[in-house]
């Protein structure tokens, strides 16, 4: 299995280097330049970015906290958590987490370079279950060669912003971390509101089943695949839009060369990074501006001449473009990959 993880991995790499062109400079990848983690606190929309350094995201635990978050799990617990439920817990109170990008059967975990630094893995010696646990304990070969505790086949691991005992930092964040259930399933849902994980599955259910119907469509007949084309706006001039309609926005305190993501945190909230699109779906822009960058939670991004592109929660329907100059720090762009610095009409 290690070897067909080193394949997969390998294929992915050649992947994102295709579509990465050399973004980030040098000989370094998107993931090289990094060491901000992603959270998911709330802001109401406007906020433009999230301010101080968001905790973990000047970078990682030290010293005798880093050997805490790196240490074996001894026995399990579960606990209640404010606004959550019951959540498991290592043996000091730390709560542990999962991860919607890895996988449990098999287990294979996603989590790497930067991730595993503000997600730190849970060895897998050592770890026992305690009453009240229904997850089996297990352990999966990660890409380094260690062994990491899964529970009900899903790897284990801390948050590194999570201080003391009963901490719950990290659920929700990027939208893809969990705390454990005791079953081993996803604890509560990022906002506290117990119940919902069963409505999530049977969501995933039907858009599997949506899925299977556009399958059978003719070709004609199914919806053209999103990608990135060029707008004429009144104001601005020839701006770039997602697949929706969406005005795409870059943030100056983002960085191309080298490569930086400065929004995190709050600013996921109102600025949501472009997913990455094939470039046959890209229309009026050159293709060689059109690649595919890597965030620190390890989810890809759309970029444009290397800079990571958002959609903006303020624009209500296509084409609007009220996050123009938004804190003189985000600006729509043009069809040569530029920012457009005009104000909105």
């Amino acid at each position: 299995m290690n070897k067909l993880r080193h394949a997969s991995l390998a294929g992915a790499a050649i992947t994102v280097m295709m579509l990465t062109a050399a973004c980030g400079g040098g000989e370094k990848s998107a993931e090289d330049d990094y060491g901000k983690a992603p959270a998911g606190s709330s802001s109401k929309i406007g906020d433009g970015y999230a301010s101080g350094s968001g905790g973990y995201g000047s970078g990682g635990a030290s010293g005798a906290a880093a050997a805490e978050k790196n240490a074996p799990a001894k026995q399990l617990a579960v606990r209640e958590a404010p606004g959550i439920g019951p959540v498991v817990a290592d043996g000091k109170g730390l709560t542990l987490y999962r991860f919607d990008k890895d996988t449990a059967k098999p287990p294979a975990s996603r989590c790497d370079g930067d991730c595993a630094k503000a997600w730190p893995p849970v060895p897998a010696d050592d770890a026992s279950a305690t009453a009240g646990l229904d997850a089996e304990l297990g352990e999966v070969k990660r890409a380094d060669g260690t062994m990491q505790l899964t529970l009900a086949g899903w790897p284990v691991y801390r948050y590194a912003k999570d201080a003391a005992p009963g901490d719950t930092k990290g659920q929700g964040v990027g939208g893809t971390w969990s705390a454990f259930a005791p079953d081993g399933k996803k604890a509560g849902a990022a906002g506290g509101d117990e119940g919902k994980e069963g409505q999530k599955e049977e969501e995933k259910e039907g858009e599997k089943e949506k899925e299977g119907e556009k399958e059978k469509q003719p070709e004609e007949q199914k919806p053209a695949a999103e990608g990135v084309s060029v707008k004429d706006n009144p104001a601005l001039g020839k701006i770039l839009v997602d697949g929706q309609g969406r005005t795409l926005y870059r943030f100056n305190k983002d960085s191309a060369w080298p490569m930086k993501f400065a929004c995190n945190d709050a600013c996921l909230d109102t600025w949501k990074p472009a997913e990455p699109v094939e470039k046959s779906a890209v229309r009026g822009v050159p293709e060689k501006l059109i690649t595919t960058v890597t965030r620190p939670d390890g989810t890809k991004q759309l970029a444009v001449d290397c800079w990571p592109v958002y959609w903006f929660t303020g624009d209500k329907k296509a084409g609007d473009t009220t996050g123009q100059g938004k804190q003189g720090l985000w600006f729509a762009v043009d069809d040569q990959g530029k920012k457009v610095t005009t104000p909105a009409g």
